[in-house]
Parts: C-alpha cells; structure tokens; sequence
C-alpha cells in the first residue's frame, strides 16, 4: 500500500511540474528568437568592417554609425539573453521545488511563489529589451538612410 502512495505522490508532482515546463518552452521560444537576432546583427557587423578599409571618408562615417547603433543593439540583446536564461533557470529551480517538495511532502509554498514571481520579473525585463532592440532595429528603416 506505502508503493502505491509514493507512486501516486510522485504522479502528482508531475502534474504539478507540467505548467512551469510549457512556460520554459515559452522562454526557449524567446531565447531563440533572441540568439537569431544577435546573429543577425553579429553578421551585418562583420560585413561592414570587412567593407570599411574600401570605402570613401565619407561613406565610412555612415558605415561607423551603422556599426555604433549594431553595437548598440548587441548589448540590449545580450541583456535579454541574460535575462531569459535566468528566467528560464529560476523556472527549472521552481519545477525541482515542486518536485522535491512533493515527495519529501515539504511545504515549499512561499520559495516556489517567490522563485517565480522572480521568474517572471527576469522575463519582463527580458521582453522589454527585445521591444527595445525591435525599435532600434525599427529606428533606421523609419528615419532613412
């Protein structure tokens, strides 16, 4: 009878665990849109540099300011990488928490509630520095060459 408590303990913090994995599907699905921008921009930069040393003073003003704001959009990238990867490891923590928490039969309520509400603020900010990078990106189309 002990087997088949642990057994349907342990089905439990399966499903317990499933909601969190489809958000760290969610966060995959961001982090690879992000790693595909970053080399995007990563390539556009090694084109321009390579295409520096020919070109005119003039021409090459327009090329360093292309590069300056590619820079510019790199690191708001890079942060949001950062932050979803945090995210996306607070929410495994969370899945570990509940998983352990259910078999161990430990109240872990407040550190699970805690650890993804802090989930939750790293994927904020990590949207919010895609939306910024897209209006960087955005800003040259809009403002002309």
């Amino acid at each position: 009878m002990a087997v088949e408590i642990e057994v349907v303990t342990i089905a439990h913090a399966i499903q317990q665990s499933v909601a969190p994995v489809f958000l760290l599907a969610g966060i995959g699905g961001i982090l690879n849109v992000l790693t595909n921008r970053l080399a995007r921009i990563i390539d556009r930069s090694r084109s321009l540099h390579h295409r520096l040393e020919s070109l005119s003073a003039e021409r090459g003003v327009a090329v360093k300011e292309e590069l300056a704001m590619l820079t510019r959009r790199a690191r708001v990238v890079h942060r949001s990488i950062g932050f979803s990867t945090t995210s996306a490891l607070l929410v495994c923590v969370v899945i570990a928490m509940l998983f352990i928490s259910a078999v161990m039969e430990w109240n872990s309520s407040l550190v699970v509630a805690a650890l993804f509400v802090f989930a939750m603020v790293f994927l904020i900010f990590a949207l919010t520095g895609f939306l910024r990078e897209i209006q960087l990106a955005t800003r040259i189309m809009l403002n002309g060459p």
